[in-house]
């Protein structure tokens, strides 16, 4: 397993041909993956947690903050990404089945917003490995940029998208004690209880 982060401050923007076989490593079939990505490299593909890696899916804000925590004052982060109005840190296996009960044990667990919690069993939907090209803008979209007064649009959500993406075949992985750190801090920082139950149990697939 690759040295930590904070070792060369290094955050890649986009997923390398290392960190598409890493990812690909945690299906039971890595080449019917990169396959898939060499014929279309901006598709989303569910991957199974518990091998390669475990996620930890956190509100969007919260979320933030425990990866500026990890990168401020801790060793960094691994792969993290940005899904559905949630922030997806992928951490080491078993960190799933173990943060939760470490939460419970903090005075501060229960101040963190409900943490989903993904590890064997369970599948995710990683973003592409290049954002999608969003094309040129459609004809007289100039002409509706600025809606009237009074009238409201709402902004598209974003698209699924990696903040920090894998870049090495063997990316250093956060424990369940250095996410319980990170979160313990955040929450503090916050110094308000944003949550009741501060983790939840995952569904066997993160909403894509």
């Amino acid at each position: 397993m690759s040295r930590p982060p904070q070792d060369s401050l290094h955050t890649a923007a986009f997923v390398t041909p290392a960190g598409a076989d890493w990812l690909a490593s945690a299906s039971a079939s890595p080449r019917g993956v990169q396959a898939l990505w060499a014929q279309s490299p901006t598709a989303a593909v569910t991957l199974p947690c518990g091998t390669a890696f475990d996620v930890i899916s956190m509100d969007a804000l919260f979320g933030r903050q425990v990866v500026s925590r990890l990168w401020s004052d801790g060793p960094g982060t691994g792969p993290v990404a940005a899904q559905g109005g949630r922030v997806m840190l992928f951490a080491v296996p078993g960190a799933a089945q173990r943060l939760p009960a470490l939460l419970g044990w903090e005075e501060w667990g229960a101040a963190a917003p409900p943490l989903l919690c993904y590890g064997r069993g369970d599948a995710v939907t990683v973003p592409p490995l290049f954002p999608p090209d969003p094309g040129p803008p459609p004809p007289g979209a100039a002409e509706h940029a600025a809606p009237e007064s009074g009238a409201r649009e709402s902004a598209p959500a974003p698209s699924p998208r990696w903040l920090v993406a894998p870049d090495v075949r063997a990316p250093w992985l956060p424990g369940p004690e250095v996410l319980l750190w990170a979160c313990v801090r955040a929450a503090r920082a916050t110094g308000d209880n944003l949550g009741g139950t501060a983790v939840t149990s995952a569904p066997a697939m993160f909403p894509g």
